[in-house]
């Protein structure tokens, strides 16, 4: 190995904000994790909801957000919507539209 360019590698202690600790060995003396095995669901067997930087909130946002945004675009398109001519009036605007015509010549 090359001297000088590789990281020192020791003992290092691990902590979780539940206060565990673990020693390990790494290139960094201290490191500092949301969850560890002694408080994930997981391992531990309770069930809570693991929320890191409120992604399940935002992710709740956004689905109530895209929902509002459907319900608004099937209203205008219920507005939009022309009714259905009959066949009654299919043939009157016919007439009218030929009659139009032939009056042009």
């Amino acid at each position: 190995m090359k001297k000088g360019i590789h990281p020192n590698y020791g003992p290092s202690v691990v902590k979780c904000a539940c206060g565990n600790e673990i020693k390990t060995h790494s290139t960094v003396s201290e490191l500092s994790i949301e969850i560890c095995s002694a408080c994930h669901p997981f391992y531990t067997g309770q069930k809570k909801i693991v929320d890191s930087a409120g992604r399940v909130d935002r992710f709740k946002k956004r689905l109530e957000i895209g929902q509002n945004l459907r319900e608004e675009k099937q209203k205008k398109t219920a507005a939009k919507k022309p009714r259905k001519k009959n066949s009654a009036e299919k043939s009157d605007t016919l007439k009218i539209a030929s009659k139009k015509i032939k009056s042009k010549k």
